[in-house]
């Protein structure tokens, strides 16, 4: 298996490390929407989101919340994006979960504006059916 993320965690790829654990570490992207966009990501594989152990995420999500408090202090950012993506279609590019840190300016030229939808009729409660069915959630 060929990840370049694998690489930086085994020392093969030079990273800028921000921050390191047993079992998470954190880098600056070196593609960056903005200066101080952050990755955390977990030492052990899994290609994305719906694949990593719960402990294991809550381990990411803890120092995803460090350093997007540290780069909030130090760069001073209008805001901060903290997101994943998960499949080619939805950007991600890198098969290795990982949750980006990005801050953002109000004069920034990064967009994240989606053509919103309404649904039709009663198809809201088809969705939502479908999905609780997936999740076996008891209806109130």
């Amino acid at each position: 298996m060929d990840c370049i993320f694998c690489d930086i965690i085994e020392k093969k790829s030079k990273a800028e490390v921000l921050f390191e654990n047993k079992s998470v570490i954190s880098f600056l992207d070196i593609r960056p929407v903005n200066y101080g966009h952050a990755l955390v990501i977990p030492k052990n594989h899994y290609i994305d989101f719906l694949s990593i152990p719960l402990i294991e995420l809550n381990n990411i999500i803890e120092v995803t919340q460090k350093i997007s408090y540290a780069i909030n202090k130090s760069i001073n950012p209008d805001g901060l994006n903290v997101i994943t993506n998960n499949g080619q279609a939805a950007g991600q590019s890198v098969f290795h979960f990982h949750f980006h840190i990005i801050p953002r300016f109000y004069k920034d030229s990064f967009t994240f504006k989606p053509v919103l939808k309404n649904y039709e009729r009663d198809s809201i409660t088809e969705f939502a059916e479908i999905i609780r069915s997936e999740i076996k959630l008891e209806r109130v």
